[in-house]
Parts: C-alpha cells; structure tokens; sequence
C-alpha cells in the first residue's frame, strides 16, 4: 500500500459520515408537493425520487400541485407530504406576514426548514404577438393572469407589480388562472394583455410550442434602463431566456427577472423521520452527480451547499449535519485525488378583511 491510498483511506474515515444506515427493509412511503405537470418543479421532483430517493429506501410519490403558497400549507398540513419546492418570495411572504403578526401565517411557516437552495426560476411576461408591448416595465394598468391562488407564480406577479409602480394590480386586472388557461385567454378570447408565468427553463409548457407559435405570442424583455426594472432587481435578479432553450419558435435570446427555488421539509422529531431525511439527504449528497448528469438541466445551476440564511430562515439540522458531513468529506477526500467534487455551474444570479395578499397566500380567515 502506498502513502496515497493510506491518506486518501484515512482521510475518507476522518471526513465522511461514520455511520450511514443502510436503507431499511421495507421501504418508506413519502410524497413531495411540486407544482403544475408541464412545470419544471414536477420534473425536479421526479428526478429527486428516481436518484436520491430510491437509492435511500424511500418510495417518493410526487405531486402535481398549483405552485408554492400551496406547497406550503400542504407541507405543513397534509399527511405523507415530507418535502416540497417552494420560491423564495413565497417562503417570505410568509414569514413577512407572520412578522407583520398574522397567527396563521406564523403557524404555518415557523416549523418549515430548508434543505437545499436549488436554482434559479425564470419570469416570463407573455404577450400576443401583434401586441404594442415590447418591455416589462409596460404592463402598467394591463389585464393580466397571474397564476392560480395559492400559487407561488400569483404572490410573484403581485410583488414584482408593486415593486415597479408602487401600487397593487387593481383587482379588475389580475385574472387567476393556470398557465395553460392564461394562453387560452391571451391567444383565443383575449380577455387578457399578459401572462405572467414563472418557470425554469427549459419548461415543457414552451419546449412542446411548435415554431408557429412565434406567430400568437412573444416574451416581453427586460430593459435594465428603465427606473421600474432598478426598483424591482433589489428582490428578483436579471436572468436570460435562451433560445437554445425553446429552439421551436425563439429566434433570440431575451432579458428577464428571475427568483430562487428551495427545497423546503418540516421540524420533525419522531426518530424514525429524521432517521428517514437523513439517509434522504446522504443520498443527494452521494448522488448529486447523477442528478446533474441525467436529471433536469437545472440541477446543473445547483450548487452542493448551504449558504449563509436571512433572518427567520433555517435549515433542517438533522439534513443539515449529514449534508455538510458528506460535503466536508467529499471536498477532503477530493484534495487528495480520490475522486472530484462534482461539478456546478454558478447560477444566474381577530376577524378583519383579508387583504389581497392573504387571500394570495391562501391564509384568510383560516
């Protein structure tokens, strides 16, 4: 034996988890909340239960859903739901809310734990083809459909409007409809000017759009010039569409706004839970490569880390310990030659009213 192969043995002993459970026996049933079934979450969701969920002795059911606000409640909620896809706006619009001292909102949100930040989703602001709009900043005063309620697209479109202008969507403008619907009545009855859709690209709702679809719709562009966009990128981020992405009908690449997606759990403390995520989370960790390999091509924008959390964020600290454990291992072990950390690319950077932005999140009057 070599002076190598010894280091490089001692050092996989020193870094890497001393005890990692092997999947048990009879496997265990758990679901995971995604979003709507030509999204790209539901996609992320098959992967993670095709190689990291398998491989850890869990059969992971996943979920249609109608986007974010809704994976919340049912996060918190819904039997056999251990594990969701969440925005980052949605999750703190929440924890905004129960700061601002709404109960619900508090209730909801306090016992959810991050596992993962994953990458960046797209913002598509979608209009007919012949329309006079060419640019985000003008979709003041426009009809637009802004996602289901309980969506995460919904809260996104709200926030983004008041940002830009300063001011809520009136009511008589904002149309809450899946995306599907929203072409439907962008393009056919045309009852409204805009569909404002989130989604990270490539999205099979565009991958499946035939090239005569550059004939009834286009993307609005986002022009970095203009006082709106300076306003809204202190919460979103500029991103690219690329016309790689949707080759069928998109001719150029186009400017737009962007918003993280987290992989979200619960506080659990039953042993056999937290015995259950851990494994969950060895096995991303020990097969992040095949998910960037063979998954969608947004995992090759995810970066295998925990960063540094905002105020009311935290993570799940059985997950957490057994992520950086294998992370610290793989990054030792890595030094020494034995194999290489896997590769990422850095992605793009009492009883009242209910107000609209309850109403949005799915906690009024509950």
């Amino acid at each position: 034996m070599t002076i190598r192969s010894l280091l490089t043995g001692l050092m996989l002993m020193a870094f890497l988890p001393a005890a990692v459970s092997a999947p048990p026996a009879t496997r265990t049933e758990y679901k995971i909340v995604t979003a709507s079934k030509t999204g790209t979450y539901i996609q992320i969701g098959r992967d993670l239960a095709k190689w990291v969920a398998d491989p850890a002795g869990i059969d992971l059911e996943v979920l249609e859903s109608k986007g974010s606000a809704e994976n919340v409640h049912r996060m918190r909620f819904e039997p056999g739901v251990k594990l969701a896809l969440v925005q980052s706006d949605v999750y703190q619009a929440f924890l905004d809310e129960a700061k601002a001292g709404s109960a619900d909102a508090g209730n909801i949100i306090r016992p959810l734990r991050l596992i993962l930040p994953l990458y960046d989703e797209e913002i598509y602001f979608v209009a007919r083809a012949d329309s006079p709009l060419n640019n985000i900043h003008e979709i003041r005063d426009k009809k637009l459909g802004v996602g289901p309620l309980g969506s995460g697209t919904a809260l996104s479109a709200r926030t983004l409007y008041q940002l830009m202008f300063g001011e809520p969507i009136p009511a008589a403008n904002a149309q809450y409809l899946s995306n599907e619907e929203a072409l439907a009545r962008l393009t056919v009855d045309k009852s409204i000017d805009v569909a404002i859709i989130v989604a990270g690209q490539p999205a099979k709702l565009f991958t499946d759009m035939k090239p005569e679809a550059r004939n009834f719709i286009k993307i609005l562009k986002l022009d970095e010039k203009a006082p709106e966009t300076a306003r809204v990128t202190k919460t979103y981020f500029p991103a690219t569409i690329r016309a790689t992405s949707y080759a069928n009908w998109l001719t150029a690449d186009i400017p737009t706004l962007t918003i993280k997606a987290y992989l979200v759990t619960y506080d659990y403390g039953l042993q056999s839970t937290v015995g259950n995520l851990s494994r969950f989370a060895e096995s991303l960790c020990t097969n992040f490569d095949k998910l960037q390999a063979n998954g969608h091509p947004k995992w090759k924008q995810v970066r295998l880390e925990l960063p540094a959390l905002g105020q009311g964020w935290r993570y799940y600290p059985p997950m957490e310990k057994r992520l950086r454990a294998c992370i610290a291992g793989q990054m030792a072990v890595s030094r020494t030659g034995a194999f290489a950390k896997p590769q990422s690319q850095q992605a793009p950077q009492p009883q009242r009213p209910c107000t609209e932005q309850e109403l949005v999140l799915g906690i009024c009057n509950r």
